[in-house]
């Protein structure tokens, strides 16, 4: 672990490489999974705000959970998450001609109809933030569905934290992003001086 700032940030951020491959996993991430993405306040009033846009694009199914659940729930652990249909996929999941998952949130911020992407937490993934005492954990959570996105990512030699550097500067700001780097860089050049003869 490296402190940077207010965090803990795991040494799998810095090492381990990764490049979402949608071609292979389809965005599964999406639709598996035991919980919904963990959401904060803030977020779901963001969320409440693009409702009268993503709504009517929503499945039946989620159209239902949505009236009858709502926007999220708390999962075993006591976490704030969005809502999830028949125990697995996000009520803003949509699915293409080709069955390829997509973000309904993400959409409508992309086609210019509103000015919220989506979570944080969905943005950050395959990194999750976690509570370490008084510190955020920033960790790296190893998924099966994700082995195309390693593959690639070591095929690109693009190192995890760089390949989520805008949602880690949205959450963390520059400042923390440079540190960061700069750890990086410092510890792969002590990784490579000592595995010099």
């Amino acid at each position: 672990m490296f402190i940077i700032q207010d965090t803990l940030v795991s040494l799998d951020v810095l090492e381990k490489e990764f490049s979402c491959d949608l071609a292979a996993c389809c965005g599964k991430c999406c639709v598996e999974g035991d919980a919904g993405a963990p959401v904060s306040d803030d977020e779901l009033e963001e969320i409440r705000k693009v409702l009268p846009v993503v709504e009517p694009l929503m499945a039946r199914k989620a159209r239902k959970v949505l009236s009858e659940q709502g926007l999220s729930y708390l999962d075993p652990s006591g976490e704030q998450v969005l809502s999830i249909v028949d125990g697995a996929e996000c009520i803003f999941m949509q699915r293409d001609s080709h069955r390829w998952c997509y973000c309904l949130l993400e959409q409508a911020h992309e086609q210019g109809k509103t000015s919220w992407r989506k979570p944080i937490s969905c943005a950050l993934y395959p990194i999750r933030l976690t509570k370490v005492g008084e510190r955020v954990g920033v960790e790296y959570h190893r998924w099966d569905i994700c082995y195309p996105a390693r593959l690639l990512g070591k095929k690109k030699n693009i190192p995890l934290y760089q390949f989520l550097k805008e949602p880690l500067i949205k959450r963390f700001g520059q400042e923390w992003y440079d540190e960061l780097e700069l750890t990086a860089t410092e510890w792969k050049k002590q990784c490579k001086q000592r595995l010099s003869p």
